[in-house]
């Protein structure tokens, strides 16, 4: 017969089975053990002393044990923190890092005007495009992605968040903006070289391969995002790329041969060149 447990004992029990895999087992436990219980991080803490039922800590320990095989915490309760924004994400898409928020960042220095025409290329989340869209609500940003299944997640996620200042549209890169000149294209294409043992191991091997990997040296979104990116600028427009820690003079390299100028790469907190921004005209 199982003895029921408390709210601070599974707690506690999560933390041990998590140790071995997470430098840091206590936040994920407690982040899990407050989605599987329905509650929020707060009470776990304010109410260590209530008791739990069995069917709570099969639930419980569920999740526990998929996230020591390493899949992706926001996959397991189903959101992620994204600027100033919390947005539902799931297996078909990639989960928002950090790092991108710098490309928000930049997009807005670069723009400080009330108005104005952006796109974010391989929207996945809607996490670029809809932050933007939070900061600069008189903007008009276009969202295109090659999958549906990454579409019905922004989508979701615009309706959630009461945005309503951006268009998704389905297609490979710039292919739904036909016509259409813009003053901002952002872009966190793939950009993981495809043999990279990276993409086999946690968590990358959660998350969609085509949203990561792109050929031998990874670079082969990006350079047909350059290629076309004059087509899709307005004289004096910027294009905005992420790119992988060690791509940044090669990016700078394409964007150069180009045509494009005041190409520079920025820098995220961890010190890597993560960016570039390049201007068109």
């Amino acid at each position: 017969m199982t003895t029921n447990l408390t709210t601070g004992e599974l707690l506690r029990e999560g933390i041990r089975l998590l140790a071995p895999a997470l430098a840091q087992p206590q936040l994920d436990a407690e982040l899990l053990l407050a989605h599987a219980l329905e509650t929020h991080r707060a009470r776990l803490r304010s109410h260590p002393e209530e008791g739990r039922g069995p069917h709570e800590r099969t639930r419980y320990l569920e999740l526990v044990e998929r996230r020591v095989r390493g899949e992706p915490l926001a996959y397991l309760v189903g959101h992620k923190a994204f600027w100033s924004l919390e947005l539902a994400v799931g297996p078909g898409v990639l989960v928002p890092r950090p790092e991108t928020e710098l490309l928000v960042e930049r997009a807005l220095a670069l723009r400080p005007e009330a108005t104005g025409e952006a796109a974010d290329l391989g929207t996945g989340s809607g996490a670029i495009a809809l932050a933007l869209a939070r900061e600069r609500p008189g903007w008009k940003i276009a969202a295109t992605d090659l999958s549906e299944q990454a579409l019905a997640v922004a989508r979701r996620n615009a309706r959630d968040l009461c945005i309503g200042n951006v268009e998704l549209l389905a297609g490979d890169w710039f292919a739904p903006l036909a016509g259409r000149r813009l003053q901002l294209v952002l872009s966190n294409p793939p950009y993981i070289p495809g043999g990279d043992p990276a993409l086999e191991a946690p968590p990358l091997r959660f998350e969609p391969s085509m949203a990561l990997a792109a050929g031998p040296d990874g670079l082969a979104h990006i350079r047909k995002i350059v290629r076309d990116a004059p087509n899709h600028l307005q004289r004096g427009g910027w294009l905005l790329l992420e790119h992988g820690a060690t791509q940044a003079a090669d990016v700078a390299r394409e964007l150069v041969v180009r045509g494009l100028s005041h190409v520079r790469s920025h820098r995220d907190l961890a010190g890597h060149e993560r960016m570039t921004e390049a201007r068109w005209g």
